[in-house]
């Protein structure tokens, strides 16, 4: 459901959740401790940045955090730079003139899937993630 540059910016963004108000975290920190390539992460975090998801502060000390708390911050804010959510509510079969009106033959069954996903986005924060143990802290 999610691609995998969307899983990794996840994964980052929990991880700065999980450090939120405890200083910058370092790209290559956050690498070694999500197992996320530095390179890949990197390219993730300056778009999380342009996005205003993420800060980053340059520097001997810099490093990265969340631009708000946690309990601001929710999961489709931190996937949109990656996939907007317009394309996430394109026909599972690509076809162009999939509608209600025109389904295709997965349209109501994918429909469900579309709405619960976007719903789930729309409405978890990074706070709900990480205190409900949804994720595991030892991965930051």
């Amino acid at each position: 459901m999610v691609s995998r540059t969307e899983e990794y910016a996840l994964r980052a963004a929990v991880c700065l959740a999980q450090r939120y108000g405890t200083g910058t975290v370092r790209a290559r920190d956050m690498a070694r401790d999500t197992g996320i390539p530095a390179n890949y992460l990197s390219k993730i975090l300056h778009q999380l940045a342009l996005a205003g998801v993420v800060e980053s502060e340059r520097g001997r000390s810099g490093g990265f955090t969340l631009a708000g708390p946690p309990s601001s911050v929710v999961l489709a804010s931190v996937v949109a730079p990656f996939e907007p959510q317009v394309q996430r509510t394109r026909c599972l079969l690509g076809l162009p003139q999939c509608s209600d009106s025109n389904p295709c033959g997965a349209h109501e069954r994918w429909r469900t899937i579309k709405d619960a996903t976007l719903a789930f986005l729309n409405n978890t924060t990074l706070a709900d993630v990480i205190d409900s143990g949804d994720a595991d802290a030892s991965t930051c």
